[in-house]
């Protein structure tokens, strides 16, 4: 174990709300060893960004790791060469101009054919109605998996991700989340006679055209599956709840003072939605002024990171006049998720101007609580409006 200083949690409060607790660290113990989570963590930015890109000490490889263990071997868990040629044979598939030629246009029409439904009722739940199909209806499309339901692609989103996220090991986390791993390669099976007979540029079919074999394949769509769902889903509920809970930024988006893009920015780094990423301590070594041991667990905490006081002044607000540059909702180092530009332009190009432009007098309906730490969002946003 490192001889960092030792900081406890009580798990039920940090995964209500984890900021105080994070804030605390960040002011008297930056790194830290949680023994409720048996992981040493990274809170200060700086700090983050700076040894997030020493794979060489903290290694992504973790053969181990409870997201291996659930999703396979997969890019996000390799290093080097390995990780790079995975990386680039995704590329095609959410290249940017993939995102503006071939994404884009389908973006527009799922979200378009939600709100058409959605329009006639006068309110709904913006997370379980809005956010969580038109996510799942753009990583069909962007996965090739057209053959799962949004409903079970959310579903096996959320299940993946606990299992992945279970430190307390409960035995019926693992069980529905491998279910649904296995789930996932047997769809990914019954699509690859047909993208096989004619390719396009989804991650299935472009995997495969890169020499993958199915079990790399579904590794990677499984890991994709986890950020691709939950953060667009989080992001697109929770951005529509602060725009609707300060309508004095409302009005700075509604006089042309700020951009949508704006509003995404400023949310991810206010309530960044994947919370942090685990790495592996390669061979025993420093940083930060503590010692670790080879194969010990750390965490990189970038929701803390995205609330340092050090670069955002009055980090709790949500300011969409705010510089966001030094925040790091994505990661900083090789990591950076790939698919950051097609999340902002399904969450900031369409569903967030289209769901206010289209929906007169939506405002807020009840309390909105939020949840977790690894990966944060609202649970619920009723809403209403003139139908």
């Amino acid at each position: 174990m490192s001889n960092a200083p030792v900081f406890s949690i009580d798990p039920v409060a940090f995964h209500a709300d984890p900021y105080p607790t994070l804030a605390a660290m960040r002011e008297t113990a930056p790194v830290c060893f949680v023994p409720e989570l048996g992981a040493t963590l990274f809170t200060r930015r700086d700090d983050v960004f700076a040894h997030e890109k020493r794979i060489d000490l903290f290694s992504s490889h973790q053969p181990n790791g409870l997201l291996t263990r659930v999703m396979g071997p997969n890019m996000m868990r390799k290093d080097g060469d390995a990780h790079m040629f995975e990386r680039r044979a995704l590329f095609p598939a959410l290249s940017p101009r993939t995102v503006r030629d071939v994404l884009a246009p389908q973006f527009h029409a799922i979200v378009q054919g939600h709100i058409d439904r959605l329009k006639p009722q006068g309110g709904c739940d913006l997370v379980s109605d809005f956010a969580m199909p038109v996510s799942a209806d753009a990583l069909r499309v962007m996965t090739g998996l057209t053959n799962m339901e949004a409903a079970e692609m959310d579903a096996a989103s959320q299940a993946m991700l606990d299992a992945a996220a279970n430190y307390q090991r409960d035995p019926k986390v693992d069980a529905k989340g491998h279910g649904y791993a296995a789930r996932v390669l047997d769809l990914i099976k019954d699509r690859l006679p047909t993208l096989r007979a004619a390719p396009d540029l989804s991650i299935i079919s472009v995997l495969d055209q890169a020499g993958l074999g199915v079990d790399a394949i579904a590794g990677n769509v499984r890991v994709i599956i986890g950020g691709g769902q939950n953060e667009p889903r989080d992001a697109i509920a929770g951005a529509a709840w602060a725009v609707l809970h300060h309508p004095d930024q409302h009005t700075l988006i509604k006089d042309g003072t700020a951009r949508w893009e704006d509003v995404f920015a400023e949310y991810v780094r206010l309530v960044a939605p994947i919370g942090m990423s685990p790495r592996r301590v390669a061979y025993d070594g420093q940083a930060c002024g503590v010692d670790f041991e080879t194969d010990e667990l750390i965490f990189f905490m970038f929701g803390s990171a995205c609330r340092d006081a050090a670069h955002f002044t009055d980090p709790d607000h949500f300011d969409v006049t705010r510089n966001t540059g030094p925040a790091i909702p994505f990661g900083a180092g090789p990591h950076f998720c790939a698919g950051a530009a097609a999340s902002r332009t399904l969450i900031a190009g369409h569903a967030l101007p289209m769901l206010f432009d289209q929906l007169p007098g939506l405002a807020l309906a009840g309390d909105v609580p939020f949840a977790g730490w690894a990966f944060r969002g609202p649970v619920r946003v009723p809403v209403t409006w003139e139908a």
